[in-house]
């Protein structure tokens, strides 16, 4: 059950970050599978992957499945909440002047980049 509230929350995160600012939700899905559940790279992209790319990854996506790296499961209910979170948190961010929105999205891409740097 925590497994599955982390996908959720996860999810929702996404959503949240891809309406705010634009983004794919694999900036934040991808890190949060590896840092919070656990995943391995590979199997934090594939499962990404899974949730995000249809139909452009596909051919991706199939490369990572056959190497058993994508988990359905997980990019299933990590789907739910990224729906809702990206729908009203878009809402949200047309409201907002253009300067927040690209504070928000500078100091995101910072400290992911610093975080991928100091990574061994």
């Amino acid at each position: 059950m925590q497994q599955i509230i982390s996908y959720l929350a996860i999810g929702l995160g996404a959503g949240i970050l891809s309406g705010f600012l634009g983004i794919g939700g694999g900036l934040l899905i991808v890190p949060a599978l590896v840092l919070l559940v656990g995943f391995s790279q590979h199997q934090a992209q594939g499962t990404s992957l899974a949730l995000l790319s249809f139909p452009i990854g596909l051919v991706a996506l199939i490369n990572y499945y056959k190497a058993g790296m994508v988990n359905f499961k997980a990019a299933l209910f990590m789907l739910i909440t990224f729906v809702i979170g990206s729908y009203f948190a878009s809402k949200f961010a047309v409201t907002l002047p253009e300067n927040i929105i690209k504070k928000v999205f500078a100091v995101l891409l910072l400290a992911y980049s610093i975080k991928l740097f100091m990574d061994k």
